[in-house]
């Protein structure tokens, strides 16, 4: 029995930065990969390629598994960065392994409006997968909250790294102290991060 799942996420910043110092900053796509990977689970492949491998996930506590995607990650002279999976393959359970499908699309682009600079991005992430016995008689709305659950929670934490290392990586980038020029707005309220 073979079943898809979607997810998506969204981020929006907005920033006191120059754009054009920003879009120069993103049209060096690796910079992306290293924001939300784990440089010791990633491997540069050339061609602005690379493999991650995701940290080991589980899957209604029956299944242990660690996803490896390659990536293709580019950037338009406007300082969009594209990022599109190519591949994947299933660490743990070799069943899945053969009858599984990941597909990975993401956008992050700058954008002036007024004052301000906005760095938005949206990724959507789908698999297909051929299900094991075992889990046909598993209900459907069970099987669909377990699976969206930790396409969510894949989501996310890249979502958390875009917030946090992406941003710190740019700062040191670009020569900037510290603190940042001005207050850092997620989805139009203050970074959590920078609260009290």
């Amino acid at each position: 029995m073979n079943v898809s799942f979607s997810a998506q996420e969204s981020l929006s910043l907005s920033l006191q930065e120059p754009l054009p110092t920003l879009q120069h900053y993103l049209r060096q796509p690796q910079r992306l990969v290293t924001a939300i990977a784990d440089p010791q689970l990633m491997e540069t492949l050339g061609e602005n390629r690379f493999r991650l491998k995701m940290r080991p996930l589980s899957f209604l506590e029956l299944y242990h598994f660690q996803p490896t995607v390659t990536l293709k990650v580019w950037a338009n002279s406007a300082g969009t960065v594209y990022l599109e999976s190519e591949d994947c393959k299933i660490r743990g359970i070799d069943y899945i392994n053969h009858r599984f499908a990941l597909t990975l699309k993401g956008r992050l682009a700058p954008y002036r409006r007024d004052q301000e600079t906005l760095l938005q991005g949206k990724a959507d992430l789908t698999v297909s997968v051929d299900l094991p016995q075992a889990l046909w008689l598993t209900p459907a709305p069970l099987l669909e909250m377990a699976v969206q659950g930790l396409l969510r929670g894949v989501l996310g934490r890249i979502k958390q790294r875009l917030l946090v290392q992406l941003l710190e990586d740019y700062r040191r980038w670009s020569g900037q102290a510290q603190e940042p020029a001005g207050p850092i707005l997620v989805n139009g309220s203050l970074d959590p991060a920078l609260e009290g």
